[in-house]
């Protein structure tokens, strides 16, 4: 549960803008967390409808050493009690930038969190519960062959996921957790949302609280480090 101190525990999470992170982060607000979501740019739209209460932006550029270092630097001179760190920032491509995609996608996927995690966990107060997730992607179960870069610094962050437990065990609790299917976007059509169903034991779109209640579980029990949570719905049975 939340500090019950004047200053309520914080929670960031990284490229919390928008859709699943966005979610996350107004379920964890409820919870009486303070949220830090980082996004590259405001949005138009909480010009008319704010934030909700407990939740505050913060602008970050992952594409460059300096951008995350900038975001560290501003986030150490909040001095936050940090509760947990969710890194939920992605980048999708697939192969044709060739090597720009693959330096990109590295930059957001391992670059960030390596340094942040490196230079933030002084913020975590000791003696209280301390969690890093990771935010993986099934897809490095099997590989894939029309993204490999994605896959490749996605299976960079599961390591990341291990090396960092190890690290910074007992202290901080570090996991990931890898997502298959979650949610379609509004132009997916019904052929391709016909397959992609197809692909899991489950068979649903099961909506982004799936993944606040795998942050939640993983936040809530004191006895598990270095895993990787698998929320596919039974891919792995197909």
């Amino acid at each position: 549960m939340p500090s019950t101190s004047a200053a309520p525990d914080t929670i960031v999470i990284t490229g919390g803008a928008q859709r699943v992170g966005l979610h996350c982060a107004r379920r964890l607000a409820a919870d009486g967390y303070r949220v830090l979501i980082t996004c590259r740019r405001l949005r138009p739209e909480w010009e008319e409808q704010p934030l909700p209460a407990g939740i505050e932006a913060m602008l970050a550029d992952f594409s460059s050493t300096a951008g995350i270092q900038q975001f560290i630097d501003q986030l150490r001179a909040r001095a936050p009690r940090l509760r947990a760190i969710i890194h939920n920032a992605s980048l999708w491509m697939d192969d044709s930038a060739g090597a720009d995609a693959l330096q990109q996608m590295f930059m957001v996927h391992m670059q960030a969190p390596y340094l942040i995690n490196l230079q933030c966990s002084t913020l975590f107060v000791a003696g209280a519960p301390a969690d890093i997730i990771h935010l993986g992607d099934d897809v490095t179960r099997k590989g894939s062959a029309r993204h490999i870069g994605y896959c490749a610094t996605k299976t960079g962050l599961e390591g990341l996921t291990r090396s960092f437990a190890a690290s910074l065990a007992p202290a901080v609790k570090v996991n990931a957790i890898t997502p298959a299917l979650i949610m379609f976007n509004p132009e997916d059509d019904a052929d391709y949302r016909a397959r992609a169903l197809a692909k899991s034991a489950m068979g649903i779109e099961p909506g982004p609280d799936v993944v606040y209640q795998s942050i939640r579980f993983l936040m809530d029990n004191p006895y598990i480090t270095g895993s990787c949570l698998p929320l596919n719905g039974g891919r792995h049975l197909k």
